[in-house]
């Protein structure tokens, strides 16, 4: 299902009950962040999409929460599970080489490939460009949160940020928080391993004195998503959210960049990034539960601003886990899975538990049919994309449940010879690790907790797992009811 725009979204949301309006008076600063916290963290039916409506001193009305559970993800993703998602991508993948035993095989899985290419369509008027502001554009109309105590400021923290490589004029969109630093200039956060950063550098490069960029806030929930999804290099998000949307991204050209950005966003701010500039930027409260510490990045300078009438402002906040973009990454980890078995069929299923925040731990299990194939496939892991900033990666066996950290550590207590199965290496770190002596580089560790095998050094029997006999269990089924203990 392809939703118009965020609204549309908004009032899926609410016919469910997933969506609750403030109507009471509430402050962009700190107390939409607390109150958003609390609720982020309940279970159930009191986890719900907020909508503030009236935010002091502001007319706009701030959407928070709005993916905060897996099946709000699932929602705005128009499927009913966010495996489905990685169903579709399964069959994709299996496209098969031609030959006379598969081809029809190869007949019934093309239009499925068809279907999921959605090239960007490109329109000349936009529901974001109902108004127009070239004239001292600013951002203090808008109800930009103060999230946690010690931050630097306000901080844009739900942002698309558009760019074009240099090289061959491919857009790239990635989600980099942005601090206010006055009516018309933010921040640009981009880390060194992102590829909006590897633009801005290929510009430097090339002797540019600055970089293009278009800011879109508040698009449908696809294209936001697409925004956050680890994709390759040059692999165009908004042709991945029409594969996920299952229609093209309606896209129009900015007003004063040479960008296109997404037709029913509810605000695009326009404008660019000086080469020869930078500022302290933060410290901000960040996904981590820590603040990130300040340093020095380049500076976003607005050239203009559009937005929708009666705009929405959508945000979120990120700190100690369980919060909103949890589950950002949790549908990341369940759309993703296929593509990581393509490169290691072994691979059985994966676990990127919240309290690791996302590149911290990732637990998987493994078919495994050779000596130390756990200890490849950590190394292969490490070599792959964003996997790379994995701190911790735990191996355990086929039939281990990975979304289970109970049974995840028991096996690893229990299974271990810390000098035979613990395996440390350098690499790199995601920039917002705190705990490393050295910024974007440290040590990662890897734990295989699989069954060690003879072959792999261990003479000792191995003893079997305790487990009742199946006929005993479905004795028991049957007379469960009956005993009153539910």
């Amino acid at each position: 299902m392809a939703y118009y725009d965020l609204r549309e979204f908004i009032s899926a949301l609410e016919e469910r009950g997933w969506l609750k309006r403030i109507r009471q008076s509430v402050d962009c600063e700190l107390e939409i962040t607390e109150i958003t916290d609390r609720v982020s963290k309940m279970k159930g039916d009191k986890n719900v999409a907020l909508l503030f409506e009236n935010v002091k001193g502001f007319d706009i009305p701030v959407l928070m929460n709005a993916f905060g559970s897996m099946e709000r993800m699932a929602l705005a993703l128009g499927v009913e599970r966010v495996d489905d998602i990685a169903r579709e991508i399964r069959e994709i993948l299996k496209l098969p080489y031609i030959s006379l035993q598969n081809k029809l095989d190869l007949v019934k899985l093309i239009p499925t490939a068809k279907r999921a290419i959605n090239f960007p369509k490109y329109i000349k008027s936009a529901p974001c460009k109902e108004v127009i502001i070239k004239d001292k554009p600013s951002l203090n109309k808008f109800p930009i949160l103060k999230c946690w105590p010690k931050d630097a400021g306000r901080f844009i923290t739900l942002p698309l940020v558009f760019t074009k490589n240099p090289h061959n004029g491919k857009r790239n969109v990635g989600m980099y928080r942005l601090q206010v630093f006055d009516e018309q200039t933010t921040g640009m956060h981009w880390h060194i391993h992102k590829n909006g950063a590897e633009n801005y550098r290929a510009y430097r490069e090339l002797g540019h004195e600055r970089i293009e960029a278009a800011v879109a806030i508040g698009g449908d929930p696809a294209v936001t998503y697409a925004a956050t999804a680890p994709l390759p290099r040059d692999i165009d998000e908004m042709i991945f959210a029409g594969f996920l949307r299952k229609k093209s991204v309606e896209m129009v050209k900015g007003e004063t960049v040479d960008i296109e950005v997404p037709a029913t966003a509810e605000i695009i701010l326009e404008g660019y990034v000086d080469m020869s500039e930078f500022r302290v930027e933060g410290p901000f409260g960040d996904h981590t539960g820590y603040y990130s510490l300040a340093d020095k990045y380049p500076v976003f300078h607005i050239t203009c601003i559009t937005h929708r009438k009666n705009p929405i402002y959508p945000a979120t906040i990120v700190g100690k886990p369980p919060m909103e973009d949890c589950y950002l990454a949790k549908a990341t980890e369940r759309i993703f899975l296929p593509v990581l078995q393509m490169h290691l069929p072994e691979i059985v299923d994966i676990n990127l538990p919240l309290a690791g925040v996302f590149h911290n731990c990732a637990v998987v299990s493994i078919k495994k049919s050779y000596p130390q194939q756990a200890k490849k496939v950590m190394h292969a892991l490490w070599g792959m994309g964003q996997m790379m900033f994995t701190k911790m990666i735990i191996i355990v066996d086929a039939h281990v449940n990975v979304q289970d950290m109970d049974e995840v550590w028991w096996r690893v207590f229990n299974n271990i010879d810390a000098r035979r199965d613990i395996v440390m290496v350098d690499g790199p770190l995601d920039v917002l690790d705190h705990s490393s002596p050295s910024p974007n580089w440290g040590t990662k560790v890897g734990i295989d907790a699989t069954k060690t095998w003879p072959a792999e050094g261990h003479a000792r029997e191995w003893p079997e797992e305790i487990s009742m006999s199946e006929d005993i269990r479905k004795i028991v089924n049957a007379k469960w009811k009956e005993l009153g203990l539910e």
